[in-house]
């Protein structure tokens, strides 16, 4: 509210004519950039106590940002159904809700499938392993004597660092019994919160297109009609990116992990669902996730038979060539766009900000930065480029 008699669009154009006058001053730009660094600086210099701050103000909404995810992510087999299953049936309002019903059963049934055919192998696995891991451990240590391998290492004896291992498991299990007891209490939270965020997600899909109309206004609301028709391209263009690069990378890790298993039941190895879950999970970590899997597949097989070990590390090589240059380009069709050097970039300066969940998402984030890159930032600095040359060539 301005002075009486005075509108506030006056005053308004007068404070952007001031403005206008201060910017055209010649330690304006200076002074902007100088401030920019400043800010900058202190960003960087208290960068770790910023994201402390900002993840223990988020935590606060974690029931309601996990259900967003996993809104985010049935969405797409929500709208499959909506389009292909019931695409040519009259059922009005209904046929949304329907199809988001019929994905999260999809889901629930997907994911009980996947628990009744894993879990009880990855039990008798993990149980098998830690009742004879005493006698895989002496058998690799004999190994070890035998090859004259063991006088390489320095320290204790090997035929005592199995039991000092065993002694340090235990004393482990007896000091943090509370801990563990903690952690099975603290389980029980995480599933009640689950259930709570995929209430949340059913109801934020059953919302979604009104949800998405006040999106749209209040981009319209605040900018104007070009530029809000640009960010809302660019925010579906990133989706676009991130729901192609989910899912196949998830179908990917499946497309590995079945191959894994079926070669390792090949060869008659032991622990193939143990070994196979560890090489599909790991393979959803961009360029280190295969290495990191084939390190502990490796390591599990080494315990029972060197051989195995052996098949197994040439088996990873063979699987992770044959992902990279055929199953990977087969599945992304090069949609993304993204070079090898600008995806281990991303996914060390990601998972060093963000941990595991910026390692994740770091393909999908270089994708984002490459298009914006190459569709924004260089149009308009070339357009400003031949502006520049057209204006000295005008003054000439």
């Amino acid at each position: 509210l301005g002075p009486p008699g005075r509108p506030a669009s006056t005053i308004q154009g007068v404070a952007h004519l001031k403005l206008r006058k201060l910017s055209e001053q010649k330690w304006f730009n200076g002074a902007v950039i100088v401030c920019i660094g400043v800010a900058f600086d202190v960003i960087l210099t208290h960068l770790s106590p910023i994201l402390d701050a900002i993840w223990r103000f988020l935590g606060n909404f974690k029931s309601i940002f996990v259900g967003i995810v996993f809104a985010y992510v049935i969405n797409p087999v929500a709208k499959f159904f909506y389009y292909r299953l019931f695409g040519k049936m009259a059922l009005g309002q209904k046929r949304w809700a329907l199809s988001v019903l019929l994905a999260f059963l999809t889901g629930f049934l997907a994911l009980g499938v996947l628990v009744v055919a894993l879990v009880p192998q990855l039990i008798q696995s993990i149980t098998l392993f830690s009742s004879n891991f005493e006698s895989y451990a002496d058998a690799l240590s004999s190994l070890l004597v035998t090859s004259g391998l063991g006088q390489l290492l320095p320290g204790e004896p090997l035929e005592t660092l199995t039991g000092n291992a065993l002694d340090a498991v235990q004393s482990f299990v007896v000091t943090n019994s509370g801990a563990i007891l903690n952690s099975a209490v603290n389980s029980g939270k995480q599933i009640l919160s689950t259930v709570i965020s995929l209430s949340l997600a059913i109801f934020f899909l059953l919302n979604k297109k009104t949800a998405l109309n006040s999106v749209r206004r209040l981009v319209r609301a605040f900018l104007r009609q070009e530029a809000a028709q640009e960010l809302l391209s660019f925010l579906l263009r990133c989706d676009t990116i991130l729901v192609s690069y989910l899912g196949q990378t998830l179908l990917d890790a499946l497309i590995v992990g079945g191959i894994n298993a079926l070669v390792m039941l090949l060869f008659g190895m032991p622990y193939i669902g143990l070994v196979s879950v560890v090489v599909a999970v790991t393979n959803l970590i961009p360029n280190f996730g295969p290495v990191i899997g084939g390190v502990v597949g490796g390591f599990i097989l080494l315990m029972v038979k060197p051989w195995y070990a052996l098949v197994f590390l040439i088996l990873t090589v063979l699987l992770q060539s044959a992902d990279a240059y055929l199953i990977k380009p087969k599945l992304f069709s090069n949609s993304l766009g993204v070079s090898g050097l600008l995806i281990l970039v991303a996914s060390i300066l990601f998972g060093n900000l963000f941990g595991i969940l910026g390692v994740l998402l770091a393909i999908p984030a270089a994708a984002i930065l490459s298009f914006v890159y190459n569709e924004y930032f260089l149009p308009r600095q070339e357009m400003r480029m031949r502006e520049a040359e057209s204006a000295a060539e005008s003054q000439s």
